[in-house]
């Protein structure tokens, strides 16, 4: 890599079922399949929490959302968080964020202010552009109405907007070392798109899987509870038909086309990496949206890899990776030293070669879906791991899961209690255990452990495992906290208090 300069490209609510290279055929995404056949697709990559902020948080700083403290959408980012553009603006490389950012506690649009670490002049998250409307275009921007009552041209969309800007960067700053996001709202509600998206698939008709008649008997009672009424319905006579979601979804592939267009103009070397922040349910397990539930539909997100003359042409990893890896891959690929306070490994090894494994397993939270309301059921605590083959999720407030994904794709059967799993249940919990221990969790403690189902769960006591875990900081950034017994800096980031 002569230039460091990598292009991060990410989209909203568009799991591997929106995108042509991962299956579905009908779904039309020439730009992102033709950078799969060009670059790495990992099949089994993860977002750590199936909401658009806290998913964000991960990408952005290298830290779980119950560290950073991002874990509901409108919930700012910690003080003493770094983002990876503080990080690498600091090492001399230009930083642009363009988009929607969704971590400032603005929630969904944003507060319009360019954080730290960032170029101003390219800060654009979604109160910018809202803010260059007029009030009633506003109000159309987010209308789908809109489609059916005048003609919406590229250039009003957040989409088209984001991508100028990143074109222009792109054009301006090409002989720099740089890391340019490019984070678009597409396909995210409210699907506002041009002709000839905005028709592609009327009629069309979204295939129906078997986890479509999922009735959640052996399933968790906050599962049962939002899907509500759609439990009763006629699956048979289900009809998925999200036209302007799939219009939309098809649309921003364009604008990601005329993005990469320009990176093979301006920056042909460059490290390029796709990806989305979580799915939607699409009426799977009688749920639609998101929410908290670990279902690889809104999980299992789409991440492609290129990097011309590093990364193998066309080639797909099928081990599980995080996006809790991907800022200490940057980091890696920049040529500067992994922080103490990541909480993943860069994946670089696999990006070398896809038969490198180098996580032996990811995990996944869930903290809550919003703090500004209620309509999206509240404090659903949930920590998750999987291991490229058995997902276990503990539900705190309700009942567990376990699945065996190489049998059952479709997270159809429940094996929480299946005594011929109980090996490999209690292996992945002991697993899960240790990594909110390691990664400081604030909500851990013994009820995490004392499932109904853990025959040798230790008995509950209020010291829990009796040590304390201070943060683990890099010095340029925070200073090393002192330990509460001598007032002296701590020696030893765990141990009895």
């Amino acid at each position: 890599m002569g230039k460091r300069q990598v292009v991060f490209i990410m989209t909203d609510s568009q799991g591997t079922n929106l995108v042509g290279c991962y299956g579905n055929r009908d779904i039309k995404t020439p730009n992102i399949d033709k950078l799969a056949d060009e670059g790495m697709r990992f099949n089994r990559a993860y977002t750590v929490q199936p909401v658009c902020g806290p998913a964000r948080s991960a990408l952005f700083t290298g830290t779980y959302p119950h560290s950073n403290g991002s874990w509901s959408n409108c919930m700012p980012l910690g003080a003493n968080v770094k983002t990876i553009g503080q990080r690498l603006s600091d090492n001399g490389i230009h930083t642009a964020y363009i988009g929607k950012w969704h971590l400032d506690g603005g929630d969904y649009f944003g507060l319009g202010r360019c954080p730290d670490g960032w170029d101003k002049d390219y800060w654009y998250d979604m109160r910018c552009y809202l803010e260059e409307l007029s009030s009633e275009d506003r109000k159309w921007s987010r209308t789908p109405a809109i489609m059916e009552k005048r003609e919406v041209e590229e250039d009003f969309t957040f989409g088209h907007r984001c991508s100028n800007r990143a074109i222009d960067f792109m054009s301006k700053y090409n002989e720099e070392d740089f890391f340019l996001v490019v984070s678009y709202d597409e396909p995210h509600g409210p699907f506002v798109c041009p002709a000839p998206f905005s028709s592609m698939y009327k009629g069309y008709e979204y295939p129906k899987h078997k986890n479509i008649w999922d009735d959640l008997r052996d399933k968790p009672e906050h599962q049962r509870v939002w899907a509500g009424g759609s439990l009763d319905g006629d699956k048979d006579k289900l009809k998925i038909q999200p036209a302007y979601y799939l219009g939309c979804n098809s649309y921003i592939d364009y604008e990601i086309g005329r993005v990469l267009d320009a990176v093979e103009k301006y920056a042909p070397d460059a490290l390029i990496i796709y990806t989305s922040d979580h799915g939607d349910m699409l009426f799977s397990h009688s749920l639609n949206g998101k929410g908290p539930v670990m279902y690889d539909e809104i999980t299992n997100i789409p991440l492609i890899v290129k990097w011309r003359g590093m990364v193998e042409e066309g080639c797909v990893c099928e081990y599980p990776v995080s996006h809790i890896n991907l800022v200490p891959t940057i980091m890696e690929t920049m040529k500067l030293p992994k922080s103490k306070a990541f909480e993943g490994g860069s994946i670089l090894p696999t990006l070398m070669d896809k038969d490198v494994r180098c996580n032996d397993a990811i995990f996944m939270e869930f903290g809550r879906y919003e703090v500004d309301h209620d309509g999206f059921g509240g404090f659903q605590p949930a920590r998750a791991v999987f291991d490229g083959r058995y997902k276990l999720v503990i539900n705190l407030l309700t009942s567990d899961e376990l699945y065996d994904l190489e049998k059952d794709p479709g997270e159809l059967e429940n094996l929480i209690d299946s005594k011929e799993y109980d090996e490999i249940r209690d292996r992945l919990h002991d697993r899960l255990l240790d990594w909110m221990n390691d990664t400081r969790d604030p909500f851990r403690g013994y009820y995490w452990e004392r499932r109904p189902w853990r025959k040798d769960a230790r008995p509950a006591t209020w010291d829990y495992t009796g040590m304390t875990r201070q943060r683990k900081t890099d010095d340029e950034y925070e200073p090393r906290q002192l330990d509460y017994s001598t007032g002296l800096e701590i020696e030893n980031s765990v141990r009895k208090k």
